[in-house]
C-alpha cells in the first residue's frame, strides 16, 4: 500500500515548534515540511517559503505562488499546518488539490483565534483550537492541546 503524503506547514516560532511536537506521528507518513525556518530534524524534505504577514501585500503574493508551486509538485493527501500564513495558503490550496486538511490553532491564541484561524475555517476539513472557551458550534473545535 502506497504510504500517504503529509504536507506539515508553520511560520518559524511557537508555530513551527507546535508542528513539530507531533513529528513522531508526521514520521509515518512521507513527510514534507515548509516553513519560513528550517529547524533541525525537518530531514532533507523542506521548503523554503518567503515570511510574510496581512500588512505586506506582495510577499502575501509571492508567498501565494510558492505554496502553490509547493502543492503541484508535491500532491499532498493530507496538509496540516499550525499557522500563520503559509498555513493559511497551505490549508486553502491543499483543498483545491483534494488533500485533507487540518488547522490546529495556536496555543497562544487563548483569548481569540488568530487571524489565520478566523479565516481558515472555510477550507479545514479539521479546525482545532488548544482553548475549550473557544469552541463554537461552527468550529474550531477542541480536542486537546500539542502543548
Amino acid at each position: 500500500m502506497k504510504q500517504k503524503k503529509l504536507l506539515a506547514v508553520a511560520s518559524q516560532g511557537g508555530h513551527l515548534i507546535q508542528l513539530l511536537r507531533l513529528k513522531p506521528v508526521f514520521d509515518r507518513y512521507d513527510t514534507s515540511y515548509v516553513s519560513n525556518h528550517y529547524r533541525e530534524g525537518m530531514g532533507s524534505k523542506f521548503f523554503k517559503v518567503i515570511d510574510a504577514n496581512g500588512n505586506e501585500k506582495m510577499k502575501l503574493l509571492v508567498l501565494f505562488v510558492q505554496m502553490a508551486w509547493i502543492m503541484a509538485i508535491k500532491r499532498p493527501d493530507v496538509v496540516i499546518s499550525s499557522g500563520a500564513a503559509p498555513g493559511f495558503f497551505a490549508v486553502m490550496l491543499g483543498k483545491f488539490f483534494g488533500a485533507k486538511t487540518i488547522w490546529i490553532d495556536s496555543i497562544a491564541n487563548a483569548e481569540e483565534l488568530s487571524l489565520s484561524g478566523k479565516k481558515v475555517g472555510a477550507f479545514a476539513d479539521l479546525w482545532l483550537t488548544q482553548w475549550p472557551n473557544l469552541v463554537q458550534p461552527s468550529g474550531p473545535q477542541y480536542q486537546g492541546r500539542v502543548l
